[in-house]
């Protein structure tokens, strides 16, 4: 007899397994472990999720999702000019509550460039989420400049001996924004 289902497990077991992953990254992802910590079995996952790569797309997607609720909440409390949103954004990025979203992020964005078919949309949805936010503020390729220069400053920054330093060029990228 087929086990029935039960109601909010699934979205129970992908809130878990999402904050799993937050903490321990992707990189050697084994389901053993992370059932263990789920308490759920391997099997659990599988009849879940269908697969890892399944269970991973869909973690992912939950990551992007909560990252981008939040940002989008934190942008909603503020009406600002182009340099004030991107010193708004800057201070938010760099804010401790999100390193495990921006390791994860990281970690997934070069591991698709690598591996683009283990990523049901080839890690795309990483850049696009966050040209969406821009979308209504600033023209497609202004958007796709703040994106990557965003991006790059934060790499930067989790790896910089001299934060401040990064600090100071976003400054001087925010004061360019006027003239895009």
């Amino acid at each position: 007899m087929a086990r029935p289902p039960e109601p909010g497990r699934r979205d129970a077991t992908l809130a878990k397994a999402t904050d799993y992953v937050l903490a321990h990254g992707l990189a050697g992802l084994s389901l053993r472990p992370m059932a263990t910590a789920l308490g759920t079995s391997t099997r659990m996952l599988l009849y879940d999720f269908g697969s890892k790569r399944a269970l991973v797309s869909e973690l992912l997607a939950e990551a992007r999702r909560r990252l981008g609720a939040s940002l989008t909440e934190y942008l909603a409390e503020h009406d600002l000019s182009a340099a004030e949103l991107i010193r708004v954004i800057w201070a938010w990025l760099i804010d401790a509550e999100q390193g495990p979203y921006l390791r994860l992020f990281f970690q997934t964005y070069t591991d698709a460039m690598t591996n683009p078919g283990d990523y049901a949309d080839g890690g795309r949805g990483m850049v696009d989420d966050w040209l969406a936010v821009l979308a209504g503020r600033f023209d497609p390729a202004a958007a796709t400049l703040v994106v990557a220069t965003l991006r790059g400053l934060v790499l930067d920054r989790m790896t910089a001996t001299d934060p401040a330093r990064v600090d100071e060029a976003l400054a001087r990228f925010a004061a360019l924004l006027p003239r895009i």
